[in-house]
């Protein structure tokens, strides 16, 4: 029988398979787990948003974890973690049913960030799975590729596999940030590097705000923007224009809020 923490993580994630390719691991490997092993649980936390002190609270002990109880992060940093996640998980796999459904709650204001999220619950609401999963196929897997390589080598040389994975191969060695075994997809794909973020604002990985600043500057500022604004006007979307829009409000305002703090 799983534990409470690792059902949470299946239910957050969309599913046991879902979990898997997230992960970079095979579905059979998840679904013979009783419990999240002990070097998954970080990988996890980053990627479904459910606290490492819940996934193994025999690892993560809410009373004994002086450093969780000294250090709590703050609203503004769970809600940054929370964009970021939202965004790569969707950079990452077509949205299930049961996310497009949480997505078609989002509220929003009259801010752009705000109104981005309106627009992102009225897609949701308004396009099935099967639409978002084809919408998704035809945008970044495709019949031998899709119609966008979102990568920082593909956007910032031409081609895959160049200088900017290596750069941002030694920065994630520097943070002890490891690729996950079989996961073969270059880890500069942007979905991932959202991921890194989230992890830096949710405390997964540790990294203070002028450590975070000049990761975003160097692996996603440059780049991020116009992969988002490619997204936003491909005939193929619908569902991920919403998306795009709602990445690029928020990398705008990450790349002021940096500035402030600068």
């Amino acid at each position: 029988m799983r534990e409470e923490g690792l059902q949470r993580a299946i239910d957050a994630a969309g599913g046991v398979g879902a979990l898997a390719r997230s992960l970079g691991i095979r579905q059979p490997s998840v679904s013979t787990w009783t419990k999240v092993p002990a070097d998954r649980v970080l990988a996890i936390e980053a990627l479904t948003g459910v606290a490492r002190k819940m996934l193994r609270p025999d690892l993560y002990p809410v009373d004994g974890d002086a450093q969780l109880a000294s250090a709590p992060i703050d609203e503004i940093e769970l809600a940054r973690a929370h964009e970021y996640l939202l965004l790569a998980r969707l950079l990452r796999r077509a949205p299930d049913a049961k996310l497009l459904s949480e997505l078609s709650h989002l509220r929003g204001d009259v801010s752009p960030i705000g109104m981005a999220r309106m627009q992102l619950a009225e897609a949701a609401n308004r396009y099935t799975e099967a639409e978002v999963a084809s919408e998704y196929f035809a945008l970044f897997i495709g019949i031998g590729r899709g119609e966008l390589l979102p990568y920082a080598s593909f956007y910032l040389t031409g081609f895959l596999h160049e200088k900017p994975l290596a750069y941002l191969r030694e920065d994630l060695g520097q943070l002890g940030i490891e690729r996950t075994d079989g996961n073969f997809d270059p880890e500069d794909h942007l979905g991932l590097l959202l991921e890194v973020m989230g992890g830096f604002a949710n405390g997964t990985f540790e990294a203070d705000l002028s450590r975070q600043h000049q990761f975003f500057d160097r692996h996603i500022a440059p780049w991020a923007g116009r992969c988002f604004a490619d997204i936003g006007v491909s005939p193929s979307a619908n569902f991920y224009k919403a998306v795009a829009n709602l990445g690029n409000c928020f990398m705008e305002l990450e790349r002021e809020a940096f500035l402030i703090d600068a």
